[in-house]
Order: C-alpha cells, then sequence, then structure tokens
C-alpha cells in the first residue's frame, strides 16, 4: 500500500542525537550528586519524547524535593538548549533515515515532524539541516503528541489506518494508537524495545511500500 501521510519522530528516528540530550541532561544535575544524576538519566531515557520542561519539573519536584518556578523552568530550557542545539545539528542520521525521506518525496507521500523538542528549536534544526523541503509540516511542543496528530488528520483528511508513525519512544507509540494509525519502533537492539511484544520494529527507518 502507499501511504496517505508519515509522520516521524526526531531524535532517535530522523538524527541520531538521543545521547547528546541524555549527557546535557546529566551535566546539568551533577552538580547534585552522582545518585541524583543516575535517576535523571534514567528517568530520561525510560521517557522518550517527553517534554524536557516535564522532565524538569519531575526531577526538581520527585528527586531534589525543590520547587520550580516558572522563571527557573524557563532558565532551564535556556541552559538545555545552549547545550544541545548544535549537537543535535551536527548529529549524524539515523540509518535508513535520508534514504527514506527522499523515497517518500520521490513517491508524493507527505511528511510531518511531531516532536517532544520544543516548536520553534526543533524549526531551527530542521532548517539547519537542511531538511525543511521534506517535510509539510514540523511540530513540538508544548503540544502532546497525539493532538498535533489528531490535528494533522482532522485538517488533511487523511485516513488513520493509511498513515504510519516512525518513533522510538512509548510516547510515539501512545500518539499512533490513541488516533488509530500504523506505527513502526526504531530499536538499535531488538531486546531493548520499549514496545509492547508485537510491535513492528527495526534498527533502521524503513517504510516497505517506498522502501523495497
Amino acid at each position: 500500500m502507499k501511504f496517505n501521510a508519515l509522520f516521524f519522530d526526531f531524535d532517535g528516528v530522523i538524527l541520531d542525537s538521543v545521547d547528546v540530550k541524555t549527557e546535557a541532561f546529566a551535566q546539568m544535575f551533577r552538580f547534585y550528586g552522582q545518585e541524583v544524576e543516575k535517576e535523571v538519566v534514567e528517568y530520561h531515557l525510560a521517557n522518550g519524547g517527553v517534554s524536557r520542561f516535564e522532565k524538569f519539573c519531575y526531577y526538581y519536584d520527585k528527586l531534589l524535593k525543590i520547587p520550580i518556578t516558572d522563571e527557573k523552568l524557563a532558565l532551564l530550557g535556556k541552559e538545555f538548549s545552549a547545550l544541545v542545539v548544535q549537537k543535535v545539528i551536527d548529529s549524524p542520521f539515523v540509518p535508513g533515515a535520508e534514504s527514506c525521506l527522499r523515497s517518500a518525496q520521490k513517491e508524493g507521500i507527505p511528511c510531518y515532524i511531531v516532536s517532544g523538542t520544543p516548536e520553534e528549536e526543533i524549526r531551527i534544526i530542521v532548517s539547519s539541516k537542511n531538511l525543511g523541503h521534506f517535510f509539510k509540516e514540523v511540530h513540538g511542543s508544548p503540544r502532546q503528541k497525539d493532538l498535533i496528530v489528531a490535528d494533522i488528520l482532522m485538517r488533511k483528511q487523511y485516513k488513520a489506518d493509511q498513515c504510519l508513525f516512525i518513533g522510538d519512544a512509548l510516547s510515539d507509540y501512545d500518539a499512533a494508537q490513541k488516533n488509530s494509525l500504523r506505527f513502526l519502533g526504531i530499536v538499535k537492539n531488538s531486546e531493548d524495545s520499549p514496545f509492547p511484544v508485537g510491535t513492528a520494529i527495526s534498527p533502521k527507518v524503513t517504510v516497505p511500500s517506498i522502501s523495497g
């Protein structure tokens, strides 16, 4: 079948940039000791695709037991962006991602970014990486992924069961499930899959109908 549309997460799906953000979180909380740093990293990895601001709130509330203000949250966001943006731009493609995008473009299949990264930031990254021509729209937080997908489906009148979401985190899987999209999980090592048993997974980005 030829899909109506393809929805992509970004970190770990288009660019191999997950480790960049893992190190940024570790660096920002290293001051509070090894145990806090370890828990910060573990929570980040277990909650891929979740907004960094939600993670900051969790770290301060549950780990540090320190109240966090909107002003502090904004400062943390700016610090995090300063640590990661250029490194994300410099990250290599996930295997298969670039060829998949080129094939989709050749076949006339519209592609969309649905990321947990702040919207302004993900658009800067996509533009700086010269990827904008591959995507009809680029979306990020603060909107939840399932709501972004639902909005696109409604506006474009795509048939949900003829669309595919490609992601590497449970937040991607959940967005696909809530909107009745097909789903492909990108997992480097199948033994580390975070997805329910039976979920289609691949170590490379591929769409059978356009990849051969």
